[in-house]
């Protein structure tokens, strides 16, 4: 599906007819909306409500530790110092992209707090500083394969009610890309700041495994039964 400007385009699936609750899922550096797609149907369970997932495409920009390769990402990674990797400018931008998509999702009937933010790796930094910001709280975050980039300052952009916020933080013990220990500092930051996060590991790489799913699926079932 193609969202007209200035909205991302996006990839949508509706588990059932009028969906009372969204899932606003973003992909990782290089990926686009449809790599995630298909970990919707081994995600929902019966009895759950009616759900659309919305998996946005990035917009494409030079990497600049890609050696400036164009390619989909939320934000530029200028270098391999995790605190000052991530490319501010492009965070404020995918920021006010992600809030474009959660408006529009409360202009079709899902309000904030039925309406859950998702990302991997790259995308899961930009749901978790978008979660930072939210003054009208969302129904959770997901964080997968992920960090929260500034985490030492991440408590000056803390809005007042964005700890209402339950968070699912997953992470592989042999992550490659982004290691164990920048998410398990991330995860304390997030918890020192008052969040409720529900932390995860598992023995695998930078990706996604049938464990996860299963514990995703019950911390889901539980924002849904409230």
């Amino acid at each position: 599906m193609t969202t007209p400007d200035p909205l991302l385009e996006t990839v949508e699936q509706d588990t059932g007819p009028s969906p009372q609750w969204s899932v606003l899922w973003l992909h990782g550096l290089g990926a686009d909306g449809h790599d995630f797609a298909p970990i919707a149907p081994e995600l929902v369970r019966p009895g759950w409500p009616a759900l659309r997932f919305v998996f946005p495409h990035a917009p494409v920009r030079a990497v600049t530790i890609n050696n400036g390769v164009r390619m989909r990402a939320w934000y530029d990674i200028v270098g391999m110092d995790f605190p000052t990797r991530a490319d501010s400018a492009g965070i404020e931008e995918s920021l006010v992209q992600v809030d474009a998509l959660i408006e529009r999702e409360h202009a079709r009937g899902i309000a904030p707090e039925r309406l859950l933010l998702a990302g991997f790796s790259q995308g899961g930094a930009i749901i978790l500083s978008a979660g930072l910001r939210r003054q009208v709280p969302l129904a959770g975050l997901i964080a997968l394969s992920t960090y929260l980039p500034g985490a030492s300052q991440a408590a000056s952009q803390l809005a007042s009610k964005a700890t209402a916020q339950p968070v699912f933080m997953a992470h592989g013990a042999g992550d490659p890309v982004i290691p164990l220990v920048h998410a398990e500092q991330s995860a304390r930051a997030l918890g020192d700041m008052g969040f409720d996060v529900a932390w995860h590991r598992y023995p695998m790489a930078h990706q996604v495994c049938a464990e996860e799913i299963r514990d995703l699926g019950d911390w889901m079932e539980r924002r849904f039964a409230l």
